[in-house]
């Protein structure tokens, strides 16, 4: 990029003028004003084409009021902007605060940096900068601006030598009073530009990827893609956007604040330095000046990319356009192909911090996201590996299945009329992730705001609970600048995971979850499960901020994202699995303390290794049967439609289906009290003719293994009497008769198949019988006696008997 220059053709003038009008009309209709326009912040590519530079300062500054200098150049500030002089807000009540500069200051500034194009000098360059500002301030008694400034500056013969077209377009720009000077988007259809605008294509915004327009309707190939396949000097880097280059140059070793110290920009001082020299009995102090570091300073500093080049000399082109069909590997090639994927196999936090194979993982999931939902498949079997942090926020919304115009329906939601939630609103968000400096910043605070107030206007049947902050903030933080997108990424995940969590009254849906939750413990840990029963150390105490929150608000953000990375790949029982996965990293102290010492150590809870939390997760969940997780108030499956072509969200642990739909051998709702009565969870009769391997051949209906063998290994014990076992059971079965299971000190009787259960320690037990209060006690011995996955069938052998896959025993010769 290089700065405007002077002495330019009056042609060029106009294609520079609409050039620029075009961006603040774009600007505009975001709400910002530059107020800063110069040459300075002007600048052409190498095609000469404009490109505005600074436009966020006055914006970002609150209209200046949060910084200790005037924004703008004295030369080319607009006269109203003059006349209203250095004013901070909090000077002022709030019926007399000023107004912020509007639109059309920025025309004025164009006008000056045009004038000084076409007569090819600045203005004001004899003048200091008071009298600049009082020259501007009395042109409102002239008549013509143009002619006093071109007397002004000696340069009247070339203005009356200007194209008619010119002149008009400077005595538009520089009209004095505001109301009858034109805005960009007015100047950019006046007749001036009749010649120029031809030239342009009008800006259409790209179609984003959450939207419903056609992202592919304005694609254009090269005129020679033959030429672009031959060209091997091409900068792929530079066809990157700024945000992955900036991204990529920090994780080469670039520190942004090391530059700008190097630089003289950030400047410190030690503290005691600070002090005046002499301070009198009055308070009046000598001695020190005003510290510069607080003022100004428009400096451009150049990052270099050498160090970033460097680090990516081994990176060959294709690497760049990975070949998205290809199902053999999961990493795009290169010249390190081997280090790549020996990166692929380094811890998680290795991996982020690896230069080349972020490059690799951004470009491909940045494919693979342009093409959602089509490549819906491929991007949750490439979140599996890992997702890289800079496309998170985007992935996360693909795995919810974020779709449509979420701009417009977010837009459309009314956020600013006062509901009864505000005061409680207000009062979580200072509360919430406030170590972050996004989220604990006034503007942070104010999306915080928009977002939950949108989520509660547009869920009527729900209400806000404390906690929804905290989901909230994983979202908000990785979608700062799209605040819809952080909305409709919300609202997927609450009915997905926390479905009627948020009812008024939701306290059945509360004692249920925290009830399964409760069974796998007993499930996963029966020694941990005892104890904590033992001393009355229930989830109630302890558990309800894991759920409600999804562990936001236990773990801090950057753990957050690793555990969710996971968590949207599994389905609703998964965080189970996760509080399962926490109690057995702080199982040794739980085991060792009681009551008191439990609760005090859940009021502080000490540092938990996520790396850990999820791959002990992941291995739980794979031993959970799907149906002991089943609740009666969980998410209604969705039907399946085949249609789309795009297959439901799948959860990686497992090939089957997250929410098969119900069936006679599905699980049956039961009370909660029953449900709270039983210690181990039940699980269906098809999970266990699945879990079995059984299936059915021929018309004898004779039970046979399924060749296929991936499933845990699993122990069915029959408890009724020896009678009804020998009239039919479960093939592979064991018959341990309930009446004399056990003995009077709660022991395990010693029977012919006592060695069998002994053997299956630690693989999943089933218990069967005809009497749910047998099959429920029998359970709890087991868990008692420190047998893990001991789980019950729901409905008992009866469920059994309609499907034919009862056997019985050949009749011994």
């Amino acid at each position: 990029m290089q700065r405007l220059f002077f002495q330019i053709s009056y042609s060029k003038v106009l294609c520079i003028a609409f050039e620029v009008l075009q961006g603040l009309q774009y600007m505009n209709k975001h709400g910002i004003v530059h107020r800063a326009l110069s040459p300075h912040n002007i600048l052409l590519d190498r095609k000469g084409h404009v490109k505005l530079a600074k436009f966020g300062l006055y914006h970002m500054t609150a209209h200046g009021d949060d910084v200790d200098f005037p924004i703008g150049y004295p030369s080319y500030l607009a006269p109203e902007v003059i006349a209203q002089g250095i004013v901070k807000s909090t000077d002022h009540m709030p019926s007399e605060k000023p107004l912020p500069s509007g639109p059309k200051s920025d025309v004025w500034s164009l006008g000056i940096i045009l004038f000084e194009l076409s007569v090819g000098r600045k203005l004001f360059q004899s003048l200091d900068i008071s009298e600049r500002l009082k020259f501007l301030l009395t042109l409102d008694c002239v008549d013509d601006t143009i002619i006093v400034l071109a007397e002004e500056h000696g340069c009247l013969d070339i203005i009356k030598d200007l194209p008619e077209n010119v002149i008009d377009l400077l005595k538009k720009c520089l009209t004095f009073h505001p109301s009858k000077r034109p805005t960009a988007d007015e100047l950019m259809q006046d007749k001036v530009f009749s010649e120029v605008s031809p030239l342009y294509t009008p800006f259409t915004k790209p179609a984003s990827l959450f939207s419903s327009s056609l992202r592919c309707a304005d694609l254009t190939l090269p005129e020679d893609i033959s030429q672009l396949c031959k060209d091997v000097n091409s900068d792929y880097l530079a066809e990157r956007s700024i945000e992955e280059v900036y991204y990529l140059w920090c994780l080469a070793g670039g520190d942004l604040e090391k530059e700008l110290v190097n630089k003289e920009i950030i400047r410190s001082k030690p503290p005691i330095c600070t002090l005046p020299n002499f301070l009198f009995e009055d308070g009046e102090s000598f001695g020190q000046g005003r510290d510069r570091s607080s003022l100004l300073d428009d400096t451009t500093v150049t990052l270099s990319l050498c160090q970033l080049r460097n680090r990516l000399k081994d990176v060959g082109g294709e690497a760049f356009y990975p070949l998205l069909e290809d199902d053999q590997s999961n990493l795009p090639h290169s010249n390190s192909n081997n280090e790549l994927s020996a990166a692929a196999t380094l811890p998680l936090i290795i991996r982020e911090r690896d230069t080349e194979y972020q490059l690799n993982r951004i470009i491909l999931f940045d494919r693979l996201l342009k093409a959602y939902p089509y490549k819906k498949n491929q991007i949750w079997k490439e979140a599996r590996v890992d997702i890289p942090p800079l496309m998170r926020g985007l992935t996360w919304a693909a795995l919810l299945g974020v779709e449509g115009a979420i701009h417009a329906k977010y837009d459309a939601i009314d956020k600013d009329t006062p509901i009864p939630t505000d005061r409680q609103i207000e009062v979580d968000i200072p509360r919430c992730h406030q170590y972050d400096e996004l989220l604990s910043s006034p503007e942070g605070h104010a999306k915080f705001r928009r977002v939950l107030k949108a989520w509660v206007v547009s869920h009527p049947d729900l209400v806000y609970w404390q906690g929804l902050d905290s989901l909230c903030a994983p979202f908000l933080y990785l979608n700062f600048n799209n605040e819809a997108l952080a909305y409709a990424c919300m609202s997927a995940f609450i009915p997905k995971y926390l479905y009627n969590f948020f009812l008024k009254d939701n306290s059945h849906v509360i004692q249920e979850y925290l009830t399964v939750f409760s069974q796998m413990i007993a499930f996963h840990d029966p020694e941990l499960s005892n104890h904590l029963n033992e001393i009355g150390f229930i989830p109630d105490l302890y558990a309800i901020p894991w759920f409600l929150t999804m562990f936001t608000h236990v773990f801090p953000l950057h753990k957050i994202f690793h555990l969710w990375d996971t968590l949207l790949l599994g389905n609703s029982s998964f965080p189970f699995c996760i509080g399962v996965a926490i109690l057995q990293q702080l199982r040794d102290r739980l085991l060792a303390n009681g009551f008191n010492e439990c609760i005090l150590l859940f009021s502080d809870l000490p540092e938990i290794d996520i790396e850990r939390c999820v791959r002990e997760s992941i291995n739980l969940f794979c031993w959970t049967p799907k149906s002991a997780t089943y609740r009666q108030h969980a998410q209604p499956p969705k039907p399946t439609s085949d249609s789309s072509g795009v297959r439901s969200s799948t959860p990686f642990f497992s090939t089957e289906c997250p929410d098969p739909p119900k069936t006679d051998l599905s699980r049956e709702s039961i009370p909660l009290n029953d449900l709270k009565s039983e210690v181990s969870p039940r699980i269906s009769a098809e999970d266990l003719i699945d879990l079995c391997e059984l299936t059915v051949t021929g018309h004898f209906k004779t039970p046979t293994k399924k060749t296929k063998s991936s499933k845990p290994k699993l122990l069915v014990v029959d408890i009724r009497n020896s009678e009804d076992f020998i009239r039919g059971h479960i093939s592979g079965s064991i018959n341990i008769p309930f009446s004399a299971a056990f003995t009077a000190d709660g022991e395990l009787t010693q029977g012919p198949f006592t060695s069998v259960l002994q053997s299956f320690k630690g693989k999943v037990i089933v218990i069967v019988g005809q009497v749910a209060k047998h099959t429920a006690e029998f359970a709890a011995h087991l868990v008692k006696m420190k047998y893990p996955r001991i789980c019950i069938l729901d409905g008992g052998i009866n469920k059994i008997k309609p499907t034919g896959l009862l056997t019985v025993p050949s009749p011994q010769i």
